[in-house]
């Protein structure tokens, strides 16, 4: 399972205790977590909580913010890599679901590309939003809002897993990891 989420804690408790209790029913459920790396905010207490209930963290991080003492050292595997590219790439690579806690610019980068990703069929992943103190509320409406203006098909919006509890959010992930995901618009149907 990758998650993304802040570097940062934000502004609510109710944030990093999210994030903890994400990162502790994962381990309940036997799921690892791939995520940045770093030893701060939002992604520290998801590695805690998921370090604590025995699952096995993986991080990926650059070398510069190693460089800058900011790469959790107790984690199961570590992965220093040269780029946020690389980074991206190897955490899509080592995932089956992905999933976003709050979290700034980058936290948006990672699940955008996942979810373009996902729209192309590049992959048939499961993507889901913890909605914690209804923080994804504004996308949630900006998606529906590019729904009906024909940006993005249903199937898409329907495809993102979102809840405001990590048990009901995991449920709902592996209800769409067995489902069918239909074609992509961009591919053509077989020749006869």
């Amino acid at each position: 399972m990758c998650v993304f989420c802040g570097a940062s804690s934000g502004r609510a408790a109710a944030y990093a205790e999210s994030a903890r209790a994400f990162g502790a029913a994962a381990a309940a459920r036997g799921l690892g977590v791939v995520y940045g790396g770093g030893k701060v905010g939002l992604m520290a207490a998801l590695a805690e909580g998921a370090l604590a209930g025995g699952a096995e963290v993986l991080g990926v991080i650059p070398q510069e913010l190693v460089d800058r003492e900011l790469a959790h050292g107790g984690l199961s595997e570590l992965h220093v890599v040269g780029s946020l590219h690389e980074r991206k790439a190897l955490m899509a690579e080592l995932a089956d679901a992905f999933v976003a806690l709050p979290g700034g610019f980058g936290t948006l980068d990672e699940l955008m590309e996942q979810l373009t990703w996902s729209q192309l069929g590049l992959h048939a992943k499961p993507v889901g939003l913890l909605d914690v103190g209804e923080y994804w509320r504004p996308l949630i409406a900006l998606a529906r809002h590019a729904t009906a203006e024909g940006f993005v098909r249903e199937a898409d919006l329907a495809a993102i897993a979102v809840a405001t509890e990590p048990e009901s959010l995991l449920d709902r992930l592996e209800r769409l990891a067995l489902e069918e995901r239909p074609r992509p618009k961009w591919s053509r149907a077989p020749a006869p």
